[in-house]
Protein backbone atom coordinates (compact mmCIF):
# COMPACT_ATOMS: atom_id res chain seq x y z
CA UNK A 1 0.00 0.00 0.00
CA UNK A 2 2.82 2.36 1.08
CA UNK A 3 4.76 1.72 -2.37
CA UNK A 4 1.06 1.89 -4.52
CA UNK A 5 0.59 5.55 -2.63
CA UNK A 6 4.15 6.47 -3.66
CA UNK A 7 4.07 5.79 -7.01
CA UNK A 8 0.94 7.40 -7.32
CA UNK A 9 2.25 10.68 -6.26
CA UNK A 10 5.54 10.25 -8.28
CA UNK A 11 2.95 10.99 -11.13
CA UNK A 12 2.18 14.61 -11.60
CA UNK A 13 -1.65 15.55 -10.91
CA UNK A 14 -2.76 16.36 -13.71
CA UNK A 15 -1.53 13.16 -15.34
CA UNK A 16 -3.92 11.30 -12.00
CA UNK A 17 -7.23 13.08 -13.50
CA UNK A 18 -6.30 12.22 -17.19
CA UNK A 19 -5.66 8.40 -16.58
CA UNK A 20 -8.53 8.32 -14.02
CA UNK A 21 -10.42 10.02 -15.87
CA UNK A 22 -10.15 7.90 -19.30
CA UNK A 23 -9.83 4.11 -17.45
CA UNK A 24 -13.41 5.80 -16.24
CA UNK A 25 -14.90 6.25 -19.44
CA UNK A 26 -13.42 3.74 -21.41
CA UNK A 27 -14.51 1.21 -18.80
CA UNK A 28 -18.26 1.71 -20.00
CA UNK A 29 -17.76 1.11 -23.49
CA UNK A 30 -18.61 -2.25 -25.06
CA UNK A 31 -16.42 -5.10 -23.94
CA UNK A 32 -13.78 -2.87 -22.44
CA UNK A 33 -15.50 -2.86 -18.79
CA UNK A 34 -14.05 -6.84 -19.03
CA UNK A 35 -11.07 -5.69 -18.36
CA UNK A 36 -10.55 -2.13 -17.45
CA UNK A 37 -10.33 -1.45 -13.92
CA UNK A 38 -12.88 1.57 -13.08
CA UNK A 39 -13.24 1.03 -9.86
CA UNK A 40 -9.87 0.45 -9.01
CA UNK A 41 -8.97 3.93 -11.14
CA UNK A 42 -12.00 5.28 -8.93
CA UNK A 43 -10.70 4.23 -5.32
CA UNK A 44 -6.98 5.04 -6.37
CA UNK A 45 -8.16 8.83 -7.81
CA UNK A 46 -9.80 8.86 -3.81
CA UNK A 47 -6.31 7.61 -2.66
CA UNK A 48 -4.26 10.52 -4.41
CA UNK A 49 -6.53 12.84 -3.18
CA UNK A 50 -6.06 11.68 0.63
CA UNK A 51 -2.39 12.52 0.33
CA UNK A 52 -2.93 15.99 -1.26
CA UNK A 53 -1.61 15.24 -4.56
CA UNK A 54 -4.83 16.08 -6.46
CA UNK A 55 -7.97 17.79 -5.15
CA UNK A 56 -10.96 15.09 -3.90
CA UNK A 57 -14.28 17.29 -4.93
CA UNK A 58 -12.16 17.97 -8.35
CA UNK A 59 -11.77 13.84 -8.66
CA UNK A 60 -15.48 13.19 -8.29
CA UNK A 61 -16.51 15.41 -10.54
CA UNK A 62 -14.29 13.91 -12.97
CA UNK A 63 -14.74 10.21 -12.09
CA UNK A 64 -18.55 11.10 -12.17
CA UNK A 65 -18.59 12.94 -15.27
CA UNK A 66 -16.20 10.21 -17.08
CA UNK A 67 -18.96 7.53 -16.15
CA UNK A 68 -22.10 9.58 -16.96
CA UNK A 69 -20.52 10.40 -20.96
CA UNK A 70 -18.92 6.93 -21.17
CA UNK A 71 -22.01 5.15 -20.58
CA UNK A 72 -23.91 7.65 -23.07
CA UNK A 73 -21.22 6.79 -25.69
CA UNK A 74 -22.08 2.69 -24.56
CA UNK A 75 -26.25 3.41 -25.00
CA UNK A 76 -25.53 5.25 -28.89
CA UNK A 77 -23.04 2.19 -29.89
CA UNK A 78 -26.00 -0.34 -28.56
CA UNK A 79 -28.55 2.09 -30.41
CA UNK A 80 -26.90 1.85 -33.67
CA UNK A 81 -24.92 -1.45 -33.66
CA UNK A 82 -26.21 -3.26 -30.75
CA UNK A 83 -27.89 -6.25 -33.09
CA UNK A 84 -24.97 -7.21 -34.68
CA UNK A 85 -22.50 -6.41 -31.40
CA UNK A 86 -24.74 -9.26 -29.39
CA UNK A 87 -24.19 -11.77 -31.99
CA UNK A 88 -20.26 -11.51 -32.08
CA UNK A 89 -18.43 -14.57 -31.22
CA UNK A 90 -16.88 -13.14 -28.33
CA UNK A 91 -19.82 -13.26 -26.22
CA UNK A 92 -20.21 -16.68 -26.90
CA UNK A 93 -18.55 -17.42 -23.45
CA UNK A 94 -20.95 -14.25 -21.40
CA UNK A 95 -24.48 -15.52 -23.53
CA UNK A 96 -25.96 -16.22 -20.06
CA UNK A 97 -25.10 -13.26 -18.35
CA UNK A 98 -25.90 -11.38 -21.50
CA UNK A 99 -29.59 -13.01 -21.56
CA UNK A 100 -29.59 -12.59 -17.57
CA UNK A 101 -28.91 -8.56 -18.06
CA UNK A 102 -31.42 -8.40 -20.97
CA UNK A 103 -34.16 -10.07 -18.57
CA UNK A 104 -32.85 -7.60 -15.55
CA UNK A 105 -33.09 -4.54 -18.02
CA UNK A 106 -37.07 -5.71 -19.30
CA UNK A 107 -38.19 -6.11 -15.73
CA UNK A 108 -36.67 -3.02 -14.14
CA UNK A 109 -36.15 -0.86 -16.85
CA UNK A 110 -34.24 2.57 -15.97
CA UNK A 111 -33.62 0.66 -11.90
CA UNK A 112 -31.69 -1.91 -14.13
CA UNK A 113 -29.57 0.90 -15.51
CA UNK A 114 -29.00 2.30 -12.17
CA UNK A 115 -28.19 -0.93 -10.10
CA UNK A 116 -26.29 -2.90 -13.33
CA UNK A 117 -23.67 0.18 -12.82
CA UNK A 118 -22.43 -1.72 -8.97
CA UNK A 119 -22.00 -4.83 -10.70
CA UNK A 120 -19.01 -5.14 -13.16
CA UNK A 121 -20.41 -7.00 -16.24
CA UNK A 122 -23.37 -5.35 -16.16
CA UNK A 123 -21.58 -2.03 -15.96
CA UNK A 124 -19.54 -2.93 -19.46
CA UNK A 125 -23.06 -4.23 -20.60
CA UNK A 126 -26.15 -2.47 -19.75
CA UNK A 127 -25.42 0.56 -21.61
CA UNK A 128 -25.64 -0.89 -24.86
CA UNK A 129 -28.24 -3.03 -24.17
CA UNK A 130 -30.72 -0.04 -23.02
CA UNK A 131 -29.61 1.70 -26.25
CA UNK A 132 -30.59 -1.81 -28.06
CA UNK A 133 -33.93 -1.52 -26.49
CA UNK A 134 -34.70 1.70 -27.59
CA UNK A 135 -34.92 3.03 -24.12
CA UNK A 136 -35.63 6.74 -24.79
CA UNK A 137 -32.73 8.12 -23.98
CA UNK A 138 -33.96 11.03 -21.65
CA UNK A 139 -35.07 8.25 -18.99
CA UNK A 140 -31.80 6.23 -19.59
CA UNK A 141 -30.10 9.90 -18.95
CA UNK A 142 -31.81 9.91 -15.77
CA UNK A 143 -31.02 6.64 -14.22
CA UNK A 144 -27.25 7.17 -15.53
CA UNK A 145 -26.76 10.04 -13.84
CA UNK A 146 -27.93 8.96 -10.30
CA UNK A 147 -25.72 6.02 -10.98
CA UNK A 148 -22.80 7.93 -11.96
CA UNK A 149 -22.94 10.10 -8.85
CA UNK A 150 -23.30 7.56 -6.52
CA UNK A 151 -21.02 5.31 -7.98
CA UNK A 152 -18.20 7.83 -8.88
CA UNK A 153 -18.53 9.38 -5.05
CA UNK A 154 -18.76 6.15 -3.03
CA UNK A 155 -15.49 5.05 -4.79
CA UNK A 156 -13.51 8.02 -4.48
CA UNK A 157 -14.20 8.94 -1.68
CA UNK A 158 -13.73 4.99 -0.07
CA UNK A 159 -9.99 5.72 -2.02
CA UNK A 160 -10.08 8.50 -0.01
CA UNK A 161 -11.04 7.28 3.52
CA UNK A 162 -8.64 4.29 3.39
CA UNK A 163 -5.77 6.78 2.18
CA UNK A 164 -6.39 8.38 5.41
CA UNK A 165 -7.04 5.36 6.98
CA UNK A 166 -3.97 3.68 6.04
CA UNK A 167 -1.86 5.87 7.63
CA UNK A 168 -4.03 6.75 10.77
CA UNK A 169 -3.36 2.83 11.38
CA UNK A 170 0.22 3.33 10.33
CA UNK A 171 1.25 5.87 13.11
CA UNK A 172 -0.88 4.12 15.78
CA UNK A 173 0.21 0.26 15.48
CA UNK A 174 3.12 0.42 13.26
CA UNK A 175 3.33 -0.08 9.85
CA UNK A 176 3.34 -3.70 10.04
CA UNK A 177 -0.23 -4.31 11.34
CA UNK A 178 -1.23 -1.47 8.78
CA UNK A 179 0.16 -4.06 6.09
CA UNK A 180 -1.77 -6.40 7.85
CA UNK A 181 -5.00 -4.97 7.89
CA UNK A 182 -4.49 -4.16 4.06
CA UNK A 183 -3.58 -8.41 3.83
CA UNK A 184 -7.07 -8.80 4.78
CA UNK A 185 -9.31 -5.90 3.12
CA UNK A 186 -7.29 -7.86 -0.21
CA UNK A 187 -7.89 -11.32 0.50
CA UNK A 188 -11.78 -10.87 1.34
CA UNK A 189 -11.67 -9.20 -2.41
CA UNK A 190 -10.17 -12.11 -3.93
CA UNK A 191 -12.42 -14.21 -2.27
CA UNK A 192 -15.56 -11.86 -3.12
CA UNK A 193 -14.26 -12.07 -6.81
CA UNK A 194 -13.35 -16.00 -6.98
CA UNK A 195 -17.39 -15.93 -5.98
CA UNK A 196 -19.00 -13.68 -8.37
CA UNK A 197 -16.95 -15.69 -11.27
CA UNK A 198 -17.79 -19.24 -9.99
CA UNK A 199 -21.76 -17.51 -9.90
CA UNK A 200 -20.85 -16.99 -13.53
CA UNK A 201 -19.73 -20.03 -14.98
CA UNK A 202 -22.76 -21.99 -12.88
CA UNK A 203 -24.92 -19.79 -14.60
CA UNK A 204 -23.38 -20.02 -18.06
CA UNK A 205 -23.45 -23.77 -17.59
CA UNK A 206 -27.12 -23.82 -16.49
CA UNK A 207 -27.42 -21.78 -19.91
CA UNK A 208 -25.61 -24.29 -22.14
CA UNK A 209 -27.42 -27.30 -20.72
CA UNK A 210 -30.47 -25.59 -21.34
CA UNK A 211 -29.66 -23.98 -24.57
CA UNK A 212 -28.04 -27.13 -26.78
CA UNK A 213 -25.92 -26.07 -29.88
CA UNK A 214 -27.51 -27.46 -32.52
Amino acid sequence: MSSLMHRILDIAPVWVYVIVTLLVFVEDAIFVGFVVPGETAAVLGGVAASQGHVALWAMIVLVVGAAIVGDSVGYEVGKRVGPRILQASILDRHRARVESAQEFLARRGGWAVFLGRFTAFFRAMMPALAGTSQMPYPRFLKFNAIGGIVWGTTFVVLGFVAGQSYEAVAKTVGRDMAFGAVGIVIVALIIWKIRERRRGRTAEAEYKATHPVE
